[in-house]
């Protein structure tokens, strides 16, 4: 968890971490590797892993299989993906990919299937109707790619679903539900997705709290779509969407109950739970309820006298770049966090949940589009955003029946990585996938000219092969 930085204490150079390099496969970026994209993911339905590599000169496809051995390669030119971003990708039922390329405003994909039996393509156009819908969001799941697209005349995304060469198209129809600012006034759909845009977060990896601190999320699954509103700072406004009846179920779920009116709040849902926080300068309120039945499974109530005795880490303020400092008390945390938007996330590493627990100091931020796609494939794990200067958290370890422990906070799979790319300044175009049981970074290594995934995982146990980080 990048913003973790207490467990750089953990994480010194003298430390041996628990990775090994899988493979690595030489390439040449040419004279402008700022212009190269790379990207590493896997096929859900076989566990192969590929990695797409376009450089000034090619375009190649490196194809792994499950024991991570490079088993084929495509290699093609650049001719129909030129001055274009790698947008998306799905697998066909016959183990081939298919890319989607778009231009920069998203306009305009390319789309490209891959046949790797006689290394031959086949491509596509799809024109995004701009003038009538505005993307929102991008995944994949289950093999397949996603385009969220929102209607600029009505309360109504369109899901566009791309698989095996054909493109459905799905209404998801918002217009009657009401939506509420804090002060009861009703707001049209899109005036809340422009006033906050979407957030997509990630279902088995951690998600930063620059992800979670979103008001609107919305978390894609198999066949079904969760998207959260934390517009209002009284309630969660939740909805269940399925994507085979295309049924859209709402449900609202009231913050926790203090004292004193709420200066901030927020929600995350993991594994069917959803998680809500609250605070205001005199207390702090968290509470973990069942999505299906309403139900509270745990609540914690903190005032500003108490010590928060489910906390695993001590109380972090970090501000930029310049590094981190931690707070004393509960009631400096308070006083940090209630002038803050409130964010909570939740990891889980089959053994425990990891929660992060805080704050952002509120400023107005417009994502640039083509950041928008950078974000989306490329993973900047090694930058803070700067629109952001002050963060404000601790962080909770609950066993699977979210009773807290005392456990020591070590760090996982996801903090070596972000460590490890910290002080590897050579590495460019990082990827992260989870595999199997563990985590593979993907990264291009500027000096060995060597693209090389690496394998990351949470086990501490010394038989482990360890290398150091700074080699």
């Amino acid at each position: 968890m990048k913003q973790i930085y207490f467990l750089l204490a953990i994480l010194s150079n003298t430390v041996l971490l628990s990775q090994t390099v899988l493979t690595s496969y030489p390439l040449n970026l040419g004279s402008k590797p700022e212009s190269s994209m790379i990207l590493t993911t896997k096929n859900d339905a076989t566990n192969e892993v590929f990695v797409f590599a376009k450089t000034e000169k090619d375009f190649k496809i490196l194809r792994y299989n499950s024991a991570l051995f490079l088993t084929k390669q495509f290699i093609s030119s650049t001719t129909y993906i030129e001055n274009r971003t790698l947008m998306g990708y799905s697998f066909s039922e016959d183990g081939n990919p298919t890319l989607y390329w778009s231009t920069s405003d998203g306009n305009n994909i390319v789309i490209i299937k891959y046949y790797f039996e006689n290394n031959t393509s086949k491509a596509i156009q799809f024109i995004f109707p701009a003038s009538t819908h505005t993307i929102r969001a991008e995944y994949q799941s289950n093999n397949t790619f996603y385009i969220l697209g929102e209607s600029k005349s009505e309360a109504k995304f369109t899901l566009y679903v791309f698989k095996n060469g054909l493109v459905e198209q799905k209404e998801l129809d918002f217009s009657p539900f009401i939506f509420q600012n804090n002060n009861m006034t009703r707001k049209s759909f899109r005036q809340l997705l422009v006033e906050n845009p979407i957030e997509k977060m990630e279902s088995n990896e951690y998600n930063s709290i620059y992800k979670a601190n979103s008001k609107i999320k919305f978390y894609p699954e198999k066949n079904r779509i969760v998207l959260t509103l934390d517009h209002n700072i009284k309630n969660t406004q939740f909805f269940d969407i399925d994507l085979n009846t295309l049924e859209i179920k709402e449900k609202n779920f009231a913050q926790p109950l203090g004292k004193k009116k709420p200066k901030t709040s927020n929600s995350f849902f993991y594994n069917n739970k959803l998680y809500q926080i609250n605070a205001n300068d005199e207390e702090f309120l968290f509470e973990i309820k069942d999505s299906e039945s309403g139900q509270i499974v745990k609540n914690f109530e903190v005032t500003k006298n108490d010590s928060i005795h489910f906390k695993n880490s001590p109380i972090q303020i970090q501000k930029s770049n310049k590094g981190t400092k931690e707070l004393k008390n509960t009631t400096k945390f308070l006083k940090e966090l209630s002038t803050a938007n409130a964010v909570v996330s939740v990891f889980s590493n089959d053994q425990n949940l990891y929660i992060t627990l805080g704050g952002l100091l509120k400023q107005d931020y417009q994502q640039p589009f083509d950041e928008f796609f950078q974000e989306f494939l490329f993973i900047k794990v090694n930058e803070t955003p700067n629109y952001y200067t002050t963060a404000v958290f601790f962080e909770s370890i609950f066993d699977s029946n979210f009773n807290p422990t005392s456990l020591q906070q070590e760090p996982l799979a996801t903090d070596k990585i972000y460590y490890f790319i910290d002080n590897n300044s050579k590495t460019r175009m990082h990827s992260i996938l989870k595999f199997k049981d563990y985590f593979i970074l993907g990264y291009y290594d500027l000096k060995t000219k060597l693209y090389t995934l690496r394998k990351f995982s949470d086990d501490n146990n010394e038989s482990e092969f360890y290398q150091s980080v700074n080699r």
